[in-house]
């Protein structure tokens, strides 16, 4: 309950609620919160280990190092690079500078939960565009709507991804508003939109560690876009939180981009171990939607989504349900070791044999 003390502002504000972490994890395969399955590399472990700072002094406020090592990476001018707390800081960076009461925030109806809650958090007008039946977004939806756009390619939950030239289209017709492109899930198997930042001043694209690189617990992110747009998203920076990335972060983040072979062959094997789990999950009758992202969104007309992760928990195995009216009946699974998704399988054939 809050206090009576909260501003009126803040009072009706539903906040994110985040997957299960369960303390006792040891009972449980986690297929519900989509982290990588595979520890960072040793290569990006040593770096950090001989590369972090004194810790009694203040981290560097430009993430001056991490920063040239992102713009190596992607082609781009350090200038058009931002590194955050997480991918979660520049989303909601993007909101605070770009959307407000005139200027709305528009995404679908079905995409990542924070969108709504940033857009409440900073008293933003927003509006919900339906995904399709089949829970594909159409551009055409957006192209003639005045407001910051948010588009997560693949989307989350449902992994479903968009081809750049859509986005392109939607960014070129009308270069007076932002498009934020979310590629926390891209490189599982969809296009990066990073290429559009060279070409267009109206876009940025976030990023994370979180996921491909295997750095969820270290919490970082970053933007790219062009040198006006960071610009802008560095005066919310330094206006609310100067030292973003401690030392350790952003050198385990410099160590984890010169190991781009160990994240490439990481990714290479999940997509790999989402083949072999959705050709199993056909197999048992299961509807899964085409997923580029690390993991899949799964259904069954003989269980209910609920039931689903309810006695896949009693199992040992945890995946992650929403109740949200549109999707109740469906389930987001990670991906993970080919260990996991065999017993993840197993698990589910199982789940249909007791509702016969």
């Amino acid at each position: 309950m809050m206090s009576r003390y909260l501003s009126s502002k803040f009072r009706n504000l539903e906040p994110y609620v985040p997957g299960e972490q369960p303390q006792d994890m040891q009972r449980y395969i986690k297929l519900n919160t989509n982290e990588s399955p595979f520890p960072p590399s040793p290569k990006a472990l040593d770096y950090a280990a001989q590369n972090t700072r004194s810790l009694n002094l203040y981290s560097d406020p430009n993430s001056a190092e991490l920063t040239k090592a992102l713009a190596r990476t992607y082609g781009v001018e350090p200038d058009m690079v931002l590194a955050t707390n997480g991918s979660d800081e520049i989303l909601n960076f993007a909101f605070m500078a770009y959307t407000d009461r005139e200027n709305p925030a528009l995404f679908a109806d079905v995409t990542y939960g924070f969108y709504p809650v940033f857009a409440e958090l900073n008293g933003s007008a927003y509006e919900t565009i339906p995904l399709r039946d089949d829970f594909s977004l159409c551009i055409d939806d957006y192209i003639d709507k005045k407001g910051t756009v948010f588009i997560a390619n693949p989307n989350a939950p449902t992994g479903v991804a968009l081809p750049v030239s859509e986005i392109e289209r939607l960014v070129a017709s009308d270069t007076s508003r932002i498009v934020v492109v979310d590629e926390a899930y891209v490189d599982f198997g969809a296009e990066s939109c990073i290429p559009l930042t060279r070409k267009y001043p109206n876009v940025l694209i976030c990023q994370t560690f979180s996921k491909s690189r295997s750095f969820a617990g270290g919490r970082l992110g970053y933007g790219i876009g062009s040198g006006q747009i960071i610009s802008d998203l560095n005066a919310i920076k330094y206006s609310t939180n100067p030292y973003n990335i401690n030392s350790m972060t952003s050198a385990m983040g410099i160590g984890i981009l010169s190991d781009e072979a160990y994240t490439r062959a990481n990714c290479r094997t999940i997509m790999e171990n989402r083949k072999y789990t959705v050709e199993g999950l056909e197999k048992l009758g299961f509807k899964v939607l085409p997923s580029s992202a690390n993991f899949i969104f799964v259904s069954s007309d003989r269980v209910e989504g609920g039931q689903f992760y309810s006695i896949l928990k009693e199992k040992g195995i945890l995946v992650r349900h929403f109740t949200k009216e549109r999707i109740s009946n469906w389930c987001r699974v990670t991906i993970g070791s080919r260990r996991s998704m065999e017993a993840f399988l197993k698990a589910a054939k199982e789940v249909l044999d007791e509702k016969l």
